[in-house]
């Protein structure tokens, strides 16, 4: 999955939306929450509740899967792109990150559809 594929299947979730927070990078979120770090060789995604869990991928493609920078203790993984994730789980893993983030939006905030 390349960076192009990445962002257009992040922006086809209900309600999300492209910012650039920091000149230079950019981020999908839903509501005011990034679920989505857009990199040119990489994606930071919500991987687990905590630390402990977001290792688990990690364990499985260490050579592909890294804690985050600064956020990686919340469960942020930072996964390069057209390595060893296949691009079906990535698409999972991104569908993940962006329904915990939905999940913690107040009702009034959570898109419909």
């Amino acid at each position: 999955m390349n960076e192009a594929d990445l962002l257009k299947y992040c922006l086809a979730k209900p309600g999300a939306w492209q910012d650039e927070p920091w000149e230079g990078d950019i981020v999908a979120k839903v509501a005011d929450k990034i679920f989505a770090f857009l990199g040119s060789a990489s994606v930071g995604l919500k991987c687990g509740a905590n630390r402990a869990e977001a290792d688990e991928l990690v364990l499985i493609y260490p050579e592909d899967v890294a804690a985050s920078a600064y956020i990686g203790r919340y469960g942020w993984n930072t996964i390069k792109l057209d390595g060893a994730v296949p691009a079906d789980e990535l698409r999972e893993l991104i569908d993940q990150s962006y329904d915990v983030v939905v999940r913690k939006l107040p009702k009034s905030k959570r898109p419909t559809g």
